[in-house]
């Protein structure tokens, strides 16, 4: 069989490279988009978005937080956020008070809602916390009035 017994479904024209053809793009490392959506100082490099392949509807960078950070409280608007902890402790405090929380570890995988208000935190004091993140359809990071670190159980930057 040829690559010719194959046909595209759709129209495949708004992910066309500037010559025309449909093909894979690779971000080489050294080149990722540095200038993402901040929320308090994590680090987002992004591989694929709109900002440099022909995504439309996808996000999807690696967030690095260093020891003991966290970030301000935030939501990610209307975009369903996944992540997967590459290495590193992490916890999301959300709900009432951000009195709720989730602890992740490296290899565990986490579904953030659209708009649902959370603090993203490292746990550990000594070691970077480093994960996968996609978002659709675009990066967004809505910054809203932060939280006292106090009010995070169990919370230290040092």
């Amino acid at each position: 069989m040829n690559f010719d017994d194959y046909t595209l479904e759709g129209d495949p024209t708004p992910w066309a490279l500037p010559d025309g053809t449909i093909a894979p793009v690779v971000t080489k490392a050294g080149l990722e988009d540095v200038q993402t959506m901040d929320s308090g100082g994590a680090m987002r490099v992004s591989g694929v978005s709109n900002l440099h392949t022909p995504a439309q509807r996808l996000w999807y960078g690696r967030v690095s937080n260093a020891p003991g950070f966290r970030s301000v409280t935030h939501h990610h608007g209307e975009a369903e956020t996944g992540g997967y902890v590459l290495s590193g402790k992490a916890r999301i405090y959300y709900g009432e008070g951000f009195t709720s929380y989730v602890d992740m570890e490296t290899g565990d995988w986490v579904f953030v809602p659209p708009f649902m208000p959370h603090v993203e935190c490292n746990m550990s004091t000594a070691e970077d916390l480093v994960w996968l993140t996609t978002r659709t359809p675009d990066n967004i990071v809505v910054n809203l009035a932060d939280v006292e670190d106090a009010a995070l159980e169990g919370f230290r930057r040092s």
